[in-house]
């Protein structure tokens, strides 16, 4: 396979992600259920300043948890290779996940990479760190952000996330992603039952009319390690439900087929909603990402057992034309549809947990 081109080779101008979709003489590969691989989630670490119950409980990921070794992780060019190789498969969309990425030391040398290939990169945060952050990375080529909130009020905001950064210095890391221009931004919040279902309200309230998206999440069974339960789940129905009565909401037609977000807006265009709700109205049929663990494993389900290793392939002298087919012989293979099938049988199974792998 030749070379991966930024600029066209006779004219020197910049290429679209089309255009280098043609330069390579791309490939399309589908897993067993037909689902091509279009978006690749990449975790640069698996540590985090949070540490949500829902995700990283503390009483697991604590002072003598054992975290990957540094030297462990994929290289930012080692990074690179993998996506170029997954281009020529179809890839269009990148999201750089964690952990807290933005704990990863240079993240912007890594986004400069990757926005030199052409592709759609977004970044998945808690903000935390985005206030300090968001202008390097939208010189670098960052597309756009997706920043999780789960409450507004700040008492409850500490004790979801338990950890002393107070939901004002979020607040105003979403406002430096606005303001450098890393749009459209979207919040998520992971509702729970007896927890934050009165933060729905006030999250939808303060965002309307900013242009920015709130998407509400089913509590989800990822990992084995945040003691979920069927019962903690509020459905998305109930969330809509509920905002009906305050809001007049109008459905939004789906942009494409593998949006996860079933979407809605007010009526008078002051703002949109989203719901994604992989419990009640799973989406497996759809979903066409694959996962990126910052050591280097190849993850073809959010709520799979184990992963691929790409990295010793590359430490073996994998070139990008081998990384290409060993990323397309596993995603052929691939036939997860965990989330269609759940069930108290598939709860025992093991999982890898979300800080290893990225929402």
């Amino acid at each position: 396979m030749g070379a991966l081109y930024s600029t066209c080779p006779q004219t020197g101008k910049t290429l679209d992600s089309c255009s280098l979709r043609r330069i390579m003489s791309v490939t399309d590969v589908n897993d067993e259920f037909g689902r091509p691989l279009k978006d690749l989630r990449i975790s640069v670490t698996d540590r985090c300043n949070f540490r949500c119950r829902y995700c990283m409980p503390r009483e697991r990921f604590n002072e003598d948890h054992t975290f990957l070794p540094k030297r462990a992780f994929l290289s930012f060019d080692e990074i690179e290779k993998v996506v170029r190789s997954t281009i020529s498969l179809g890839l269009e969309k990148v999201r750089i996940t964690g952990g807290e990425p933005l704990l990863r030391k240079n993240l912007p040398e890594l986004i400069a990479k990757l926005s030199k290939l052409g592709i759609d990169i977004a970044l998945t945060t808690n903000a935390s760190l985005l206030k300090k952050n968001a202008k390097a990375l939208r010189l670098a080529g960052l597309n756009r952000v997706t920043i999780s909130l789960d409450a507004l009020d700040p008492e409850l905001h500490k004790q979801m996330s338990d950890s002393n950064i107070s939901v004002d210095s979020i607040l105003e890391g979403i406002d430096e992603a606005v303001r450098v221009g890393l749009f459209p931004v979207k919040i998520n919040c992971v509702v729970q039952k007896g927890v934050n279902e009165e933060e729905v309200s006030k999250l939808v309230h303060y965002f309307r009319g900013t242009g920015i998206v709130v998407r509400f999440i089913e509590y989800m069974d990822v990992g084995r390690t945040n003691g979920w339960q069927l019962g903690q789940v509020v459905p998305s129905e109930n969330v809509l439900n509920h905002l009906q009565k305050e809001f007049d909401l109008v459905p939004v037609e789906p942009t494409n087929n593998s949006d996860v977000a079933v979407r809605w807006a007010h009526s008078d265009g002051s703002g949109e909603i989203g719901f994604i709700s992989s419990v009640t109205s799973p989406f497996c049929g759809d979903c066409v990402r694959a996962r990126l663990s910052a050591d280097g494993r190849l993850v073809t389900c959010l709520f799979a057992s184990g992963g691929h290793d790409i990295r010793a392939l590359i430490h073996n002298g994998a070139d990008e034309e081998i990384l290409q087919k060993a990323i397309a012989a596993i995603w052929t293979r691939r036939k997860d549809r965990y989330s269609e099938i759940r069930s108290e049988d598939t709860a025992a199974l093991p999982r890898i947990e979300m800080s290893y792998i990225g929402g």
